[in-house]
């Protein structure tokens, strides 16, 4: 069985403590390291960004990406209501 991830960190929560604040770097430098604007750091969406941060911190794309989609997920959860979908059964 599946585990869910309870209250995952955001992805940006977690550049910010363990990576931007464990340096001692700020955005603006981080953006300028990895050449990009500073708006793009600061809202962190597209993929290739994920993958100059990866290059950037040694680790990868998907770590990045994958912190994202656990934390869309969960938002989803506890904002979207599912309960009057009838799920589709087997004829």
């Amino acid at each position: 069985m599946m585990t869910l991830m309870q209250n995952p960190s955001h992805p940006d929560e977690v550049l910010v403590e363990l990576c931007l604040e464990a340096l001692g770097m700020s955005a603006i430098e981080l953006a300028r390291r990895v050449h990009v604007p500073r708006t793009r750091i600061e809202r962190l969406v597209k993929g290739d960004t994920a993958l100059r941060l990866s290059t950037f911190f040694g680790n990868t794309p998907e770590f990045r990406m994958n912190l994202q989609r656990a934390f869309d997920l969960a938002c989803a959860r506890e904002s979207v209501d599912v309960s009057d979908i009838v799920p589709l059964t087997a004829a």
